[in-house]
This record gives C-alpha cells, sequence and structure tokens, in this order.
C-alpha cells in the first residue's frame, strides 16, 4: 500500500511541478516540490508513530503557508502536501485515542484556515486542502467507529460465549456432585447401620460421578469444537429427561408433573426447562435438608410453558440469604454463594423468559417459578 501510495506522491509532486514552471516560470516550482516532498516523506513513514508524524507534517506544513506567502511564491499546500496531510490526518484519527484525534484534527483544520487566509488571491489552494481535510477527518472516523463497533461486537459473543460455558460448568457441579456428596454421606451412614445396603450406594455414586464425567467431556467438547454441541435435551423426548432427572433426585421425594402427551418444545427450551428443574432440586438438597416432598409441575397455556418447582422445608436464615433477592431481581451471585440462579435467569432471558424465586405464602416453604415462550408450538 506504502509503494502505490508512494507513487502516486511522485506523479502528484512531478505534475504540480510541471504546471508550476509552465505558468510562474524561474523556479518557483522547487519550494513547494521539496516542502511536498518533506511531507510526503513523513506521510511514508508515519506507521508507529502517527502522533508525532502528523505534529510534523502539520508544522512543516505551516512554515510553508507562511513562507510562500511572505516570499511570494505559489500558494500552499500544494496537491501533493495536501493529499499527505490528509494520509496524516485520516490515520491519526483513526488509530490515536480521542484527545489526541481530536488535536491532530484540530491541528489540520487550523492549517487550513491559514492557508485561507494566506492566499486570499489564489483560495483555491486553500479549499482544495479543506475539502482533503475534511474527507481525511470524516474518513478516519468513520473507520474507527466501524472498528469500535467490531469489537464491540467481538466483546459480546465472547463475553456470552464465556456466560454459557460459565453455565454449563456450574449444571455439571453443582448437580452432580452435590448429588455425589449427599450420596457419599447417606453411604457412611448405612455402612454402619445397614452394611448390606452399601454397595447400592455405591452404585448411585458411581452413575453420579459417570453423569459428571459425561457433562464435563460435553463442555470440553464445546471448548475444543467450533461448532457448538447440543443439548443433552435435544436427543432425548423432554418428558423422559424430566422423569429421569427426578428419578435420579438424591433428596426428598418429588411429584412430578408435566402436559399430557409428549410435548413439541423446541430444543433450547427443552434444555432450559431441564437446566430450570435441575437446578431447584440441586438448591432443594443443599439448602432445604428438612424438606419432606417437592413438587415439579409443568404447564402449558397457548404458547407459554410455566414451570414451578415448590417444597415444604420450613424457613432458614442460610437459604434466604441464598435466594432471598431473586424475585426482586438480584438473581443470587458470589456473595449469595452461588450463581445457579444467574444462570437461570441468564437462560431465560435469551429466550424472554421471567424467573421468580422466594418463600411461599405462610412460610410453607420455597418456591421457584419460571415462564418463557415457545415460539412455533406444536404437539405431538
Amino acid at each position: 500500500m506504502d509503494v502505490g501510495l508512494a507513487a502516486v506522491f511522485a506523479l502528484t509532486q512531478v505534475f504540480v511541478a510541471y504546471r508550476i514552471e509552465r505558468s510562474w516560470g524561474g523556479g518557483a516550482w522547487w519550494f513547494g516540490c521539496a516542502a511536498g516532498t518533506v511531507v510526503c516523506v513523513i506521510a511514508l513513514l508515519r506507521r508507529g508513530r502517527p502522533a508525532r508524524a502528523a505534529a510534523a507534517g502539520l508544522a512543516v506544513a505551516a512554515v510553508a503557508v507562511l513562507t510562500a506567502r511572505l516570499a511570494h511564491l505559489p500558494a500552499e499546500p500544494g496537491p501533493a502536501m495536501a493529499l499527505a496531510l490528509a494520509v496524516l490526518t485520516g490515520s491519526a484519527v483513526r488509530t490515536l485515542p480521542w484527545r489526541r484525534a481530536g488535536a491532530v484534527a484540530a491541528g489540520g483544520l487550523a492549517v487550513a484556515v491559514l492557508a485561507f487566509v494566506s492566499s486570499i488571491a489564489h483560495a483555491t489552494v486553500a479549499e482544495l486542502y479543506g475539502l482533503a481535510w475534511l474527507a481525511a477527518t470524516g474518513l478516519g472516523l468513520g473507520a474507527r467507529l466501524l472498528h469500535a463497533r467490531r469489537r464491540a461486537a467481538t466483546e459480546r459473543v465472547r463475553r456470552d460465549e464465556r456466560l454459557r460455558l460459565a453455565r454449563e460448568l456450574h449444571d455439571v457441579v453443582a448437580h452432580h456432585v452435590t448429588s455425589v456428596v449427599l450420596q457419599t454421606q447417606a453411604a457412611r451412614l448405612v455402612a454402619r447401620r445397614s452394611p448390606d445396603r452399601v454397595d447400592a450406594c455405591l452404585a448411585g455414586i458411581e452413575a453420579a460421578g459417570s453423569d459428571a464425567l459425561a457433562g464435563a467431556r460435553r463442555v470440553v467438547g464445546l471448548l475444543r469444537d467450533d461448532t457448538p454441541s447440543p443439548e443433552p435435551a435435544a436427543h432425548t423426548p423432554a418428558a423422559d429427561r424430566l422423569g429421569e432427572l427426578v428419578r435420579r433426585f438424591t433428596g426428598p421425594p418429588v411429584r412430578l408433573h408435566l402436559p399430557e402427551g409428549e410435548p413439541g418444545w423446541p430444543p433450547e427450551v427443552a434444555a432450559t426447562v431441564h437446566r430450570i428443574v435441575q437446578e431447584s432440586l440441586t438448591n432443594v438438597s443443599r439448602h432445604a435438608p428438612r424438606a419432606r416432598a417437592v413438587s415439579v409441575t409443568v404447564t402449558e397455556d397457548h404458547d407459554t410453558i410455566t414451570v414451578e418447582v415448590t417444597d415444604d422445608a420450613p424457613p432458614a436464615p442460610a437459604r434466604r440469604l441464598r435466594l432471598g433477592g431473586a424475585g426482586a431481581g438480584a438473581g443470587g451471585g458470589p456473595r449469595g454463594g452461588g450463581y445457579g440462579l444467574i444462570g437461570m435467569r441468564e437462560r431465560l432471558d435469551a429466550l424472554g423468559g421471567t424467573l421468580t424465586a422466594g418463600p411461599r405464602p405462610g412460610n410453607a416453604g420455597w418456591a421457584v417459578r419460571a415462564t418463557l415462550p415457545v415460539p412455533g408450538r406444536r404437539r405431538r
């Protein structure tokens, strides 16, 4: 690119020198040619130092304008110098921080004003440079804004991908590892009271560990492959997935209520419903040890799904700290003890749904309620 720009500078210089010699004579071309060459060289060497290059070019141009005025030489900046100054200004506006870019643009405008005042009799020269400055500033600003927009889009994509992976990791770790821990604790009690039942407890721990390993492998696949792996609910009917989830729950008994028939939910909707129930049951295991029963209800009303998970555990201060702000929009977080509600809320926000969580009326347990639309719902 710089080779082509150098060729344009050279051809412009030769043409301008030829025209000045024809019209002015007497070697009047040499000053403008020398000053223009200096600015053109600065423009070609601008990379890595755009601010210094722009300042040097504008300084040479200002001196050339004043000298041409005092020595009664052809008005400056000439076409080659104006082109070089436009390159310097546009490059600075595109790459420099806002304040320095604005200073360079203001310097270019000052040179334009100085050229117009110094060459009123030859205002065309100043007008041509003014147009070049305006075009360079506009193009530099447009390229800067386009780059900022692309960078923001890239950062947004990266953030969304990080959040998606964080949700997957949380779902794998929080649910399956919680199950392993609880079953291990139960196995220790069983080993003391009923040694003959230890094998069944160990089998449950092995199954939960296998599920955790499969989930971890799927997350690793997301990291290593450009093509996202499908959600687990995409391959198995939604009702079967929820039934299996409830069947393998190691906490209090769970009553599952589903719509009649197999719902024809899109994969992303089925996966979100599955994750909501999974995280809610995990929270029951971790924060409601005194719960005696859990109810999972999934209902459909036209194009809306409602998922409600309730338990009958008495109020617990630790649990109130963990989930107390969810209904108001806090969504949990590191200070509240975890990222479960954050992940659920992000999944629902992506689909245009809502989430509330809090004590049931009369402090009779806890309820998590999620609603989400189902685009193009079909029943089979």
